[in-house]
């Protein structure tokens, strides 16, 4: 099982970024896949999650709900989030992971993640 995060990188307040992770060893249909993120001196947080197309859930936190968008590739094996209107307090290294043993959505948890990718938002 492993996932690859890509897509992080610095933009202005207002600006817009679109996370992939790419899944190998397994597909959606098997796991759902959530966003975590981690800031400097904070807790992790779930922020968004997404299951394959028969339970079709999805999940956001309130914190990004409105402005950030999961969606799943064509061959459920990516997974997208699309950032727009960003934040200040959006910067973190954000984690794209999975939980073998859940089905839905939120995780809460998780057994597998990625490497992590830095997103930073700042004038």
């Amino acid at each position: 099982v492993q996932l690859v995060e890509s897509g992080g990188g610095v933009v202005q307040p207002g600006g817009s970024l679109r996370l992939s992770c790419q899944l190998s060893g397994f597909t959606l249909d098997q796991h759902p896949i959530a966003w975590f993120r981690q800031a400097p001196g904070k807790e992790r947080e779930e922020i968004s999650c997404i299951t394959d197309r028969r339970e079709n859930q999805i999940y956001y936190d309130q914190s990004v709900r409105g402005r950030f968008t999961i969606s799943r590739g064509a061959s459920q094996k990516e997974v997208f989030l699309q950032m727009d209107d960003l934040k200040p307090e959006d910067t973190a290294i954000y984690y794209c992971v999975t939980r073998q043993s859940r089905r839905w959505c939120p995780l809460y948890e998780y057994d597998h993640r990625g490497q992590g990718t830095q997103v930073t938002v700042s004038t």
